[in-house]
């Protein structure tokens, strides 16, 4: 495990800190003796914070609570519960169903940007990992920069060039930063109805959103996780099977302090006929899949086709006459076969009565229909930028994989970079980035190469949905504050939808969508209202 940067604490603050925390020196901790709203505010602030999860709780969260009743407490020493009933029902009879009944929320700090990728695998739990949109790389912890140094790397031969051309990307990221601000002021002049804050914030999180490809993928990350047990134990068995071995490392300390709060929930993690068994099913899978795909497709042999962004690779032709169908069901009492052979009947009119109907006012994104159109689907294959793929890969309710980190399909310089003069500099980032993976490569497997890759390569990854989760998707991912990476691929499978699948019907309930190209400052209205509701507060 690399070496994690403790943070030190005051005695009185280490003294408020134990009541909640299950640790004070390790990057994995519990939250405990907490109202549930105080530790979904606090991950929430985590986000877009700079700071570690226990030192935001003291600078902000703690004056605002009443910590009297709770000095006796010492969540460090884990909690004591009354396991009985816990381990008879779920261990001994073995019904999962309960362990989805006990969560915790779950810090994980200073985690790689490929581990937080395996953190956030599942679909029943909730994430918030700390934004390259807010937070700036270019300053220290504990006197060095902030990537994974993993000890089979920084102890061989290729130790040294692995720092210093990880430094060199970070001085880089930093050293352009200040001429991208100063090019974005000028493109974009204040307006005297903003503010000096909300200006200033608009402007840093573009010049991030231009720079952050410059970063490497061994850039760590503050990433905070609430599930239940069930949840938690699917994910520690999963990475303990992980090639990377950050993850099974990461998966011990997870254990470690997991056990402090939910210890039943999680006895068949390490124990060699459940766990430990399920785990090896996992990793012998995944060897046997690598072996039989490098003897049926040898490396180098096969040049990839050159593909667009997004290509719409599979969808049911027949979805709309379905969907309808789905949509009258609840309201009929004929069997489904026999509702879609009426369905059939309906001319296209009377079919999109139906599904207007259906989808309704909207008045805003968050109102949508309901799982109607969860009957069709749609299989999209993506190649884009490593740091548009982690905001993707977050949308759990559907299935997505994705294909190694490398440097081969090439990267992404966005044209803001270009425009001000600095792309020759970014490129010399993306030259080193991708000699120092071919470097390690050819020492080490390929998750540990993957550290080198800047977040500006892309990635090629699948994504299926169905058009319930397409509707949410593309119409988060295409808003005007959101970054110019995924905003490309919300519009194009919005457009697929619309003209490859000729699901027309379908890509006008998205009524959401934004079409429209990229905007100035894509963070400026989302910060006016941010300011807005600090104003109305405060007053």
């Amino acid at each position: 495990m690399s070496i994690y940067v403790a943070e030190e604490f005051a005695p009185e603050e280490a003294d408020v800190l134990r009541r909640y925390f299950t640790n004070l020196d390790g990057p994995v901790f519990a939250l405990v003796n907490l109202p549930e709203v105080v530790k979904g505010a606090l991950f929430a602030r985590y986000s877009r914070s700079p700071k570690s999860l226990r030192r935001l709780f003291l600078d902000e969260f703690v004056n605002e609570l009443d910590i009297a009743g709770d000095a006796t407490v010492d969540a460090t020493v884990g909690l004591r519960r009354a396991e009985e009933l816990y381990d008879r029902v779920f261990f001994e009879y073995g019904d999962d169903s309960v362990a989805q009944l006990g969560a915790v929320h779950l810090a994980c700090e200073q985690a790689s940007n490929l581990l937080t990728k395996v953190l956030e695998w599942g679909r029943l739990m909730a994430y918030l990992e700390q934004s390259t949109r807010y937070i700036a790389y270019d300053s220290r912890v504990g006197g060095r920069y902030r990537y994974y140094r993993d000890p089979d790397i920084t102890m061989s031969n290729l130790g040294t060039r692995y720092v210093g051309e990880m430094d060199r990307l970070f001085d880089t990221y930093a050293e352009l930063l200040p001429p991208m601000q100063d090019f974005f002021r000028g493109q974009f002049p204040k307006s005297g109805e903003d503010s000096d804050f909300v200006y200033r914030q608009a402007i840093r999180a573009k010049a991030f959103d231009a720079l952050r490809g410059i970063l490497p993928a061994a850039s760590v990350s503050n990433v905070g996780i609430f599930g239940p047990g069930q949840a938690y134990e699917m994910l520690l068995l999963r990475m303990r099977s992980h090639p990377l071995p950050e993850a099974q490392a990461y998966a011990d300390l997870m254990l470690s302090e997991l056990r402090k709060v939910i210890p039943s929930f999680l006895k068949r993690v390490d124990l060699d006929d459940r766990g430990v068994a399920w785990s090896n099913y996992f990793a012998a899978n995944q060897a046997a899949m690598e072996g039989i795909a490098e003897r049926f497709f040898p490396p180098g042999e096969i040049v990839p086709d050159e593909v667009p962004v997004v290509q719409l690779v599979d969808f049911d032709p027949d979805a709309e006459v379905k969907l309808v169908a789905s949509m009258l069901y609840p309201h009929v009492s004929l069997p489904e076969a026999q509702l879609e052979q009426h369905v059939r009947k309906l001319t296209v009119a009377e079919r999109l009565e139906v599904m207007k109907a259906y989808a309704g006012e909207r008045t805003n994104r968050r109102h949508k229909p309901g799982r109607a159109l969860e009957r069709s689907f749609y299989r999209f294959d993506v190649l884009a930028d490593y740091g548009a793929f982690r905001d993707l890969q977050r949308h759990r309710m559907l299935t997505i994989e994705w294909q190694p980190l490398t440097p081969h399909h090439g990267f992404t310089r966005p044209a803001t970079v270009d425009a001000a003069g600095l792309g020759a500099v970014f490129d010399g980032a993306m030259a080193r980035s991708a000699a120092l993976y071919e470097a390690l490569v050819e020492r080490f497997s390929l998750p540990l190469a993957s550290y080198a890759v800047s977040l500006a390569y892309k990635v090629r990854f699948v994504m299926q949905m169905n058009a319930r989760e397409a509707m949410h998707l593309t119409e988060l991912r295409t808003t005007p504050q959101g970054h110019p990476a995924y905003r490309i691929v919300g519009q194009e499978m919005h457009r697929l939808i619309a003209e490859e699948a000729g699901h027309r019907a379908v890509a006008e309930m998205m009524a959401f969508v934004d079409q429209s190209p990229e905007p100035g400052l894509e963070r400026l209205d989302a910060e006016r209202r941010a300011e807005t509701r600090r104003l109305q507060r405060g007053s």
